[in-house]
């Protein structure tokens, strides 16, 4: 059995990175699989994903199948350069035996990118229908603005619904983000909301999509049925012109990076 971990502290997006590199992990290397921390899983209320088996921890805080298998640990590797996080994909995940437990941020498609097309199954959610002329625009907020090298600055939205509105002369604009507040701040005419439901099937079922550098949008994003898409260039570090987690940049051909 191959197992990952639904952190407690973990968002929605990493928590789905994990869960969709178990499983492709699992069916290519022909393992069970399972994860850790059900009553983690911030999307239970609106994603009906699939467990095979729940893997359990024993009061010595081991980690143990449901065969009664101790379990080993493997993690991704943490590559860091001036103290940037600068990971990729790591190969060595290829070498991973039988009954381990996986964990990592696993956002490079080379985890999980030839199983798209299953992953769409595996994340499904109810359809919400959007109109042709809507672009989601998709803000983080929360603990990202105290951050001057990660929290985008507002030329980055500027620009990027300028882009828009040239692409598309009648386009109209509706924000979803985990901090309303600030969004209003940011976008005081357009709609804002603020519901982590309504926020993931927006982005998953958008014509027109801007995405901040949260992992909560990546899933939705490459899932999704945008016609054209613009995200952060440099993803983690745009503000400073480096490429942190140089494992977001996506070739899906819809993208422009700016």
């Amino acid at each position: 059995m191959i197992s990952g971990i639904f952190h407690r502290g973990s968002g929605l997006g990493d928590q789905l990175h994990r869960y969709i590199t178990v499983r492709t992990l699992a069916l290519d290397k022909g393992y069970k699989w399972g994860m850790i921390g059900k009553e983690n899983f911030k999307g239970i209320n609106f994603m009906d994903i699939e467990i095979d088996a729940f893997t359990q921890i024993n009061q010595d805080k081991k980690y143990i199948t449901p065969d009664g298998i101790t379990m080993t640990y493997w993690n991704e590797k943490d590559v860091r350069i001036n103290d940037i996080d600068i990971r990729s994909y790591d190969p060595e995940i290829n070498f991973v035996p039988d009954n381990t437990i996986i964990d990592g941020y696993f956002e490079d498609e080379k985890y999980w990118g030839h199983r798209i097309n299953e992953i769409r199954n595996w994340l499904k959610v109810k359809p919400i229908e959007m109109a042709n002329n809507l672009c989601v625009i998709g803000f983080r907020g929360g603990e990202y603005s105290a951050d001057p090298h990660l929290f985008l600055s507002l030329d980055y939205w500027r620009d990027a619904i300028t882009i828009m509105q040239m692409r598309h002369p009648s386009i109209e604009f509706e924000v979803h983000t985990d901090d309303q507040l600030l969004a209003k701040k940011f976008f005081p005419k357009f709609p804002i909301v603020a519901a982590i439901e309504r926020n993931w099937r927006s982005v998953r079922y958008a014509k027109h999509l801007i995405v901040a550098n949260s992992a909560f949008y990546i899933m939705p994003m490459l899932l999704g049925d945008a016609e054209d898409i613009i995200a952060p260039r440099g993803w983690a570090r745009r503000n400073i012109g480096i490429w942190a987690r140089p494992a977001c940049y996506y070739k899906d051909k819809r993208i422009t990076y700016i």
